[in-house]
């Protein structure tokens, strides 16, 4: 069975897409449901779908070799920088630029951009034969830098930046409590119970027991739930996409660039800084990554859940599935 996931991954990816929609548009009492599974801005049944897809490669972590991925300060230097410098100001170039007409869907672009992904990516990285103890540091390291600086960064872009691109200035609500809860929910739960299940398993039974019965045999996981949040999600965002198709376009150009921009920007960077293999896919994916979850549930929080903002923030992971999909299949040839 997981060998017929694997292989035809694109496939049953696009069938989940399409599922989502379907039962997104000819059965409303799903996404009605799906809707109702709500605790503040957490939709329970996407945090649940990406808590399990992140747990199998979390799990498969050797924590202890995390500080020999960071040895090199290159590597780490050259991510540091396409994450929090470059990422964001690409974002907001391409979508001052593309989308001049639509200040409203730059803002809720802009709040994606300061926001490199937490979950995910682990994910990607993963079926990209990534390196997985580098990802777990790099997420943890955007995950302390989100807690600390997506409010200044927020702030930044939407009072003092918006007015100087003819955009009205947003005010900005979010605060380091909202932000550290977002990642605590989406990385901090997977990474205790991928560390924990580890390290208890491997004192009891040994490293070689772990990997050959546990860590060999948990992928399916990963996969499965991959599929099932695709459902929800495009279920969740069905009506959007049917209501607005053109605005759905408008939006997907700026991202669509991003992301292939950011992932061989990461690509050929850290293979000048001579990144190995599993590093380099690692960096790739990292920058060109994002937290819509958070990007999500600010942009609501600020300008409501009806607004164009969060209409943009929503079209993120719509279109981050099937790109990130085939920068994997890049990525592993």
């Amino acid at each position: 069975m997981l060998s017929l996931l694997d292989r035809y991954l694109t496939v049953w990816i696009l069938l989940a897409m399409l599922v989502g929609v379907a039962l997104g548009v000819f059965v409303p009492a799903v996404p009605e449901v799906l809707s109702s599974m709500q605790t503040g801005s957490t939709n329970i049944p996407l945090a649940v779908g990406l808590i399990l897809m992140m747990f199998p490669p979390l799990a498969k972590v050797r924590y202890e070799k995390i500080g020999e991925a960071f040895a090199n300060k290159r590597i780490l230097g050259v991510s540091f920088l396409l994450n929090w410098i470059i990422g964001p100001a690409v974002m907001v170039a391409l979508a001052a630029l593309l989308l001049p007409n639509d200040p409203e869907y730059v803002q809720g672009l802009m709040l994606i951009g300061i926001a490199p992904c937490i979950a995910m990516v682990i994910v990607w990285n993963d079926l990209a034969g990534g390196n997985r103890e580098y990802a777990a540091g790099l997420v943890a390291l955007n995950s302390l830098f989100q807690v600390l600086f997506y409010s200044v960064y927020a702030w930044f872009l939407l009072t003092w930046l918006a007015p100087r691109l003819g955009m009205q200035a947003g005010v900005v609500t979010i605060g380091i409590a909202d932000v550290a809860e977002s990642v605590f929910i989406y990385l901090g739960v997977p990474l205790i119970a991928g560390f924990l299940t580890r390290k208890i398993l491997v004192a009891q039974r040994g490293a070689e027991w772990y990997e050959e019965h546990v860590a060999s045999k948990i992928g399916r996981l990963t996969l499965t739930a991959l599929l099932a949040t695709i459902v929800v999600m495009f279920s969740l965002k069905a009506s959007s996409i049917v209501a607005l198709p053109l605005d759905v376009l408008t939006v997907a150009l700026p991202l669509l660039l991003f992301f292939i921009i950011m992932f061989f920007a990461g690509w050929f960077a850290s293979n000048a800084v001579g990144a190995d293999a599993g590093r380099r896919a690692t960096i790739a994916f990292t920058a060109a990554s994002n937290n819509f979850e958070l990007a999500i549930a600010v942009s609501i929080a600020m300008y409501g859940v009806a607004s164009p903002q969060a209409f943009a923030a929503v079209i993120g992971p719509l279109i981050e599935v099937p790109v990130m999909l085939a920068l994997v299949r890049y990525a592993k040839r």
